[in-house]
């Protein structure tokens, strides 16, 4: 069948949180989140994905540095990764993403850096420029390790953003179209309307009519979706849902793309605070990440204040902006 749920991202740092009784069984049901990390990756090495022809604007300023010309045309397919209110502005960006690069790999060979590439967990493997980058960065450029004091100090300062999302125990009922023209929709929609009225409130009837009648593979749970955070299902189930009052279900089904859904609310579960040395790591993370973040604008604006620089401005905040 078609999924009506919409799966979320993995996250890095995973916090503590109730799995779905559905995440398994093809309906989209996973947990979503986020999670910082020191990074020695430039937003320029991004050259080459791009499948439209480059488009040389109306008039360009050549750029180089050090004496090394940035061929326009390289420019151009660049400024395809920079979304901008204009071409003028985009092709800016590019040319400052292209001329860090091109600095940062001339300082790589002055160093005389080796590139020693890596091979991330879907087995990509680094170029070698991207590569004698990262080496340049993590050798010049190294973060401060934040101390137990700096995390605690974020921690106490921003406690509403370590708590665990509220969570939603809900279960459903998905009658798909028997066809895609209206009167299949009717019909299912008729059907929808019959069971939630059928089973009222009554969880165990609401179970009984999931397994008899639901053609999502919840319905082995009696149509549980097991307890979500926020923003699991697609938009119109989890706002109808959301509207529920705890122990009913909706009298009226949702329509989604993919049939029509009777929805249970069996519980709110509010969020709560997660404990400092369960957030730890991921403060340290992100604290990390920030002062690579300055650490590496500041080599670069360094090098950029030493070096010939034709047609592109490299600023601090720009340089700033430019790095992840």
């Amino acid at each position: 069948m078609n999924e009506a749920l919409t799966p979320a991202k993995p996250v890095a740092r995973p916090e503590p949180q109730m799995p779905s009784a559905c995440s398994s069984g093809g309906c989209g049901c996973g947990s979503g989140g986020g999670g910082g990390g020191t990074t020695s990756t430039i937003r320029i090495h991004r050259r080459g994905e791009a499948t439209a022809e480059p488009a040389l604007p109306p008039a360009y300023v050549s750029v180089s540095v050090n004496g090394t010309p940035i061929p326009p045309e390289a420019i151009a397919e660049e400024a395809q990764q920079h979304p901008a209110p204009d071409p003028a502005a985009a092709w800016r960006a590019a040319a400052r993403a292209l001329a860090i690069r091109e600095m940062l790999l001339q300082e790589a060979r002055r160093l005389g850096l080796a590139a020693e590439p890596e091979t991330d967990e879907a087995g990509r493997r680094e170029v070698d420029e991207e590569a004698l980058i990262r080496a340049v960065l993590e050798t010049q450029a190294a973060p401060a390790t934040p101390t137990r004091e700096e995390c605690l100090r974020v921690y106490e300062q921003r406690r509403e953003r370590f708590r665990t999302p509220p969570l939603l125990e809900a279960s459903h009922i998905l009658i798909e179209p028997g066809s895609g023209d209206e009167a299949g929709w009717a019909e299912a929609h008729r059907q929808a309307r019959l069971i939630a009225q059928e089973v009222g409130d009554d969880p165990a009837a609401f179970a009984e009519a999931a397994q008899a009648f639901s053609s999502c593979p919840s319905k082995m749970q009696g149509g549980s979706l097991g307890q979500l955070q926020p923003g699991e299902l697609v938009p119109v189930v989890q706002s109808a849902i959301e509207a529920l009052p705890e122990g009913t279900t909706g009298r009226e089904p949702v329509r989604s793309r993919f049939g029509w859904h009777v929805l249970r609310l069996q519980r709110r579960i509010p969020g709560r605070e997660l404990p400092f040395e369960l957030v730890e790591a991921r403060i340290a993370d992100m604290l990390e990440a920030r002062s690579w973040t300055l650490a590496a604008a500041r080599y670069t604006a360094s090098l950029a204040a030493s070096a010939e620089l034709e047609g592109v401005s490299l600023t601090p905040g720009e340089l700033e902006a430019q790095l992840w």
